[in-house]
Parts: C-alpha cells; structure tokens; sequence
C-alpha cells in the first residue's frame, strides 16, 4: 500500500495508510465505502495541526462523499486544531459532508464551549457518525 501522500490509493475498502507522526501525534485515513475517516492521536496543536490539514488536503483529493475527523483518541485539543475543523467545514462546501467525532472532556467539551458544535455535525462515536452518514 502506498503512503498517503501517493494519489495510488483508492477509496474502495478499509485501508489505513499512516501520516508521519510528529512526537506523540499521528493520523490515518480510512475508507468506509465512499466515506474518509481522518482519525486523530495525541495533542491536536499548533504543531501537529499542519499535519492533520495535509492528511485531510490529500483525502479530500480523492473526493469522498463525506468526510469525518475522528478525534476520540485526542487527548488536547488546542484552538489551532478547532480553528482547523472550522475551515475545514467551510472548504469542503457541498463537495462533501463534513463531521467530528469528539466525546469527553479533552474534545467535545472545548467545541460545544466555544459553539462550534452548531457549525458542524459533532458524534460521540465513529459508528454515530457513519450511522448519520448512511
């Protein structure tokens, strides 16, 4: 399988294909049919939030019909990486449904302070988000 960064890669399965990790960081994209999911480990910052808008840049080329961002393996969330959501949801326009999953306090919490959960789709789980997808 090639890495993410080949446009080799094809939607049709369950393939993983890994992002270099910075530090404590990483990212994977899978596919379920014709929707991306961009899951998200470790601190989402200032640092690591330019890689997650590459691995999200480079699913999006693929043109999926959705796109979720898992971010339930996130354990800080910083307003670069709320800030990034936020564009994200305004680039991806009608090409593509957009949604976050986010549950707890390191996640979920600072989106629903903040009211971005009213911008965009927010799901306690991959499968509610998939689920709201079908």
């Amino acid at each position: 399988m090639k890495s993410q960064h080949g446009d080799s890669a094809t939607p049709a399965g369950d393939a993983a294909c890994s992002v270099p990790a910075y530090g404590h960081f990483g990212v994977t994209e899978s596919w379920v049919g014709r929707t991306v999911v961009v899951a998200v480990s470790g601190e989402l910052d200032m640092l690591t939030a330019p890689e997650l808008a590459e691995a999200i840049q480079v699913a999006s080329r693929k043109e999926p019909a959705a796109l979720i961002v898992d971010l339930s393996r996130v354990e800080f969330l910083a307003s670069a990486g709320i800030n990034l959501l936020i564009t994200v949801q305004r680039d991806i326009g009608a090409s593509a449904r957009f949604g976050v999953v986010a549950d707890g306090s390191a996640t979920s919490r600072p989106l629903k302070l903040i009211g971005v959960d009213t911008l965009f789709a927010v799901h306690r789980t991959l499968d509610d988000a998939l689920a709201g997808f079908d």
